[in-house]
């Protein structure tokens, strides 16, 4: 299992991999293993000076937040490594989840807009310390923030106080986002999302901030943010199709928000038709993490952008 320093594969930057395996451990309290109730003293082989890596998560073990409404952003995660296994791939990588308690946000003002970034603020604190208690060695924000609060400056600011309190590396949306869009020099996108306009505008102007053109946007204006993961595949194939990768739009990229909206089907359906990338968020999120931590090898079943890059 990795500890120490390393150099993140997509950022460059150095992050910090604690040893979650130092031994003692497993802790094995006196006597010792027991049968029967009384010590098995023939029995050997756990060493105590050793330590033994998590039994699942020997390769690397992240932990997810996600909010507590969320349904599909684990499965979407999961189903990447349960399709990558193998000694090349995903096999040994796990994920912790822990939910956030997200307040139904008041938006339509600044002093609103104030208050709900306090309370997610302390929602994602007391969430952090319960995923700590699994010991991971890397977080994943499994929220896209940009829906809630205006611009990159703003995302970066309360990211930047979640990842000091942590102590621990992150990925997020944004970082994600732009490198994806990076690597394929995707300056023209259209915006998918389960959202309204007022959530759309404040998503234009986070890609905008990164320099990139978003061309067309088409959200499907969810009022109940449990009911985002029930939106139908074939709706957000119809929505790409016909309100965003049109020939008038010329994209080079579609790029999906929303980290309740699953699109894995939607994106290996579409994308050999399309002839560009479809960035769905879950995916290109796990896809910065994993070649953050190393894992440089393509993966298949999940776009174009992990198998590519």
């Amino acid at each position: 299992m990795d500890t120490g320093s390393t150099i993140g594969g997509i950022s460059g930057k150095e992050i910090f991999i604690p040893n979650v395996a130092a031994p003692p451990i497993p802790f094995i309290v006196p006597p010792g293993i027991v049968c029967n109730g009384s010590k098995a003293a023939a029995f050997e082989g756990i060493d105590l000076s050793t330590g033994y890596p998590d039994a699942c998560s020997f390769k690397k073990k992240f932990g997810l937040l996600t909010p507590a409404t969320n349904t599909a952003m684990e499965y979407d995660l999961w189903s990447i490594i349960f399709n990558n296994q193998g000694a090349d791939g995903l096999d040994g990588v796990g994920l912790h989840t822990t939910t956030v308690l997200t307040p139904k946000p008041d938006v339509g003002t600044a002093e609103g807009l104030e208050n709900f970034k306090r309370q997610f603020l302390g929602g994602v604190k007391t969430s952090v310390n319960n995923a700590l208690l699994a010991a991971p060695q890397y977080l994943i924000m499994g929220i896209s923030l940009e829906h809630i609060l205006s611009g990159l400056p703003a995302i970066h600011a309360a990211m930047d106080e979640i990842q000091t309190y942590s102590n621990l590396s992150w990925t997020v949306w944004q970082d994600a986002a732009k490198a994806a869009l990076k690597s394929y020099g995707a300056k023209r996108i259209g915006l998918l999302t389960p959202w309204e306009k007022l959530g759309n505008a404040s998503a234009v102007k986070m890609f905008e901030d990164m320099g990139v053109e978003v061309v067309a946007t088409a959200g499907f204006s969810c009022g109940n943010i449990q009911h985002i993961a029930h939106i139908p595949d074939w709706a957000k194939e119809k929505a790409v199709l016909e309100l965003l990768a049109t020939k008038e739009n010329k994209l080079d990229a579609v790029v999906q928000c929303g980290t309740n909206m699953s699109m894995m089907r939607v994106t290996e359906k579409l994308e050999p038709k399309l002839g560009i990338p479809i960035l769905a968020i879950n995916p290109t999120i796990f896809w910065h993490a994993l070649r953050e931590n190393g894992f440089k090898n393509p993966l298949v079943k999940s776009g174009r952008l992990l198998r590519e890059f």
